[in-house]
């Protein structure tokens, strides 16, 4: 979520109190960004990378969260991230979205757009959304009105009070409700729903502002199974039309959606490929999966 978001989310929680007291809710990066002119609001994928990172570090305190990470992400793919407790994926999202800055190296949002030089709010803005494992929703709302309030609108409070949806935003909202399996639940309080049900909401706010990546940090965590198996079913609709990178340690999910796995220790790639292959890599079940 956007800090603008929150803010107007607040205020429409705020005046929904109110209304119902008076009526007893393959690298770009910088060499390659050269040789292209951004446009204001284009993701130049030309050179068939979303996401370029290359050389990043970061240290708190002298502890090296990120150590030389370099990866890159194609656009429209599902890339599953893996790895121990404290293996730097958490300050890897956040160094792409603005939150941590690196001490060193390169992060590109495809070939122009060095992410480095943006505040967190702008490279939302840009189309990064970020869910974080615990569902952010506004749960005195109704899942229609927090869809709403995802929408990319102007967030005064003046245009917030008198705005109504549009057909094509009407049909948008329609769609990702089916999208997030929500439709029969869109006068439902927010605060009413599973724990799934919650994360799919967020899921959907991410998408009423049209992401081109999205960042899930383990999505499923306390999900009961069968939330879990439509949790897989709806990134696999997702894939293609945006690109995802997923954190999880469900390896029965990670099964389910994942083509190429990335496994991070010590704050840098310790091996990437298919499921299979970095389940029989020797270091990944020394660090990680064990025996």
């Amino acid at each position: 979520m956007t800090p603008d978001l929150l803010d107007d989310g607040a205020r429409r929680v705020e005046a929904h109190a109110q209304r119902g007291e008076a009526g007893k809710t393959e690298s770009g990066g910088r060499a390659a960004g050269f040789s292209r002119l951004a446009t204001p609001g284009e993701v130049d994928t030309t050179h068939g990378r979303i996401l370029y990172l290359e050389d990043v570090s970061v240290s708190f305190d002298g502890f090296k969260a990120i150590n030389k990470l370099s990866l890159d992400i194609a656009p429209g793919e599902l890339r599953c991230i893996i790895g121990p407790n404290g293996a730097g994926k958490t300050t890897m999202m956040d160094i792409i979205t603005g939150k941590t800055r690196p001490d060193e190296g390169t992060v590109f949002f495809g070939s122009t757009i060095d992410l480095l030089r943006y505040k967190e709010a702008e490279i939302a803005q840009m189309g990064i959304g970020r869910k974080f494992q615990k569902p952010t929703v506004f749960e005195q709302l109704t899942v229609f009105e927090n869809l709403e309030l995802a929408l990319k609108t102007n967030k005064g409070v003046k245009s917030s009070m008198f705005f109504r949806l549009d057909s094509g935003q009407s049909d948008r909202l329609a769609e990702i409700l089916h999208t997030i399996h929500l439709a029969d639940s869109v006068t439902r309080l927010a605060g009413n729903l599973s724990h799934g049900q919650k994360q799919w909401l967020e899921i959907g706010m991410l998408l009423m502002q049209d992401p081109k990546l999205l960042l899930l940090d383990e999505p499923v965590a306390g999900m009961t199974d069968e939330e879990t198996a439509r949790t897989a079913e709806l990134f696999l609709t997702l894939k293609g039309r945006h690109s995802l990178m997923v954190v999880e340690h469900d390896m029965s999910f990670i099964k389910t959606i994942s083509e190429i796995v990335t496994v991070l220790c010590d704050g840098s790639v310790l091996a990437q490929g298919t499921l299979d292959q970095v389940q029989s890599d020797e270091r990944v079940i020394e660090v990680y999966l064990g025996r």
